[in-house]
């Protein structure tokens, strides 16, 4: 039977020094900046299971690092390595992985946005029960946050390789969207946590969780 409800997935790169959040080593170090991978991995994995209970899915990198992310979801989350060789290939393999098991919507997102709540994925529902085809949380610094899907796309997902991390992505992405005469619809902004200016930032929003404002003191 196909499961009824959304799902959500997350792509998660495990939390190992030297390895993710690279550019926060000047303010945390490669060891703070590992505690600081796994407390967003493990917040996007709680924001997953409660958007979709039963249809959560963890996507990790490297494919080694079953063990280790495995400590950090929920009870129930699917864990599967990610395949392909830059992030649109394996974005595009991992939702159309989740999407063969469940009839959608699907909503993907990273581990960057420690703000991230329910309403955001309240709004993309919103937008895919409407009949909109592709939603994305846009993200300040040229990327994005969330993709909401009704049915697999990777065509949104093939862009150049060396575009993503780049801040053309959401641009391209969108253009990729609307070349395949897809609907679109956009969540309201927000600054994902990369730097040390995200950092300053983030202390300064009310919204931003206690638990991980500390990390950055």
């Amino acid at each position: 039977m196909t499961p009824v409800g959304p799902a959500a997935l997350v792509m998660a790169k495990a939390p190992r020094a030297g390895e993710t959040k690279t550019r926060l080593e000047p303010l945390l170090g490669p060891e703070g900046c590992a505690r600081l991978q796994a407390r967003l991995l493990a917040r996007a994995a709680r924001w997953a299971a409660d958007v979709a209970p039963g249809a959560a899915f963890v996507a990790f990198t490297p494919d080694d690092a079953l063990a280790e992310v495995g400590e950090l979801v929920p009870a129930g989350t699917d864990l599967f390595p990610q395949e392909g060789a830059d992030l649109g290939e394996r974005l595009a393999a991992a939702t159309g992985r989740v999407l063969a098991m469940h009839d959608g919507p699907l909503l993907t997102i990273g581990t960057d946005l420690a703000t991230l709540d329910p309403r955001h994925a309240a709004a993309a529902l919103e937008d895919l029960a409407d009949g909109i085809e592709v939603t994305f949380g846009p993200a300040f610094d040229g990327g994005y946050y969330l993709i909401g899907l009704r049915e697999p796309h990777p065509e949104v997902f093939a862009l150049p390789a060396e575009e993503w991390g780049g801040p053309r992505v959401l641009q391209l992405s969108l253009q990729a969207a609307a070349e395949a005469g897809l609907s679109l619809g956009m969540l309201r902004g927000e600054r994902d946590l990369d730097t040390p200016a995200d950092a300053r930032a983030a202390l300064a929003d009310p919204r931003f969780p206690d638990d991980i404002a500390e990390m950055l003191r």
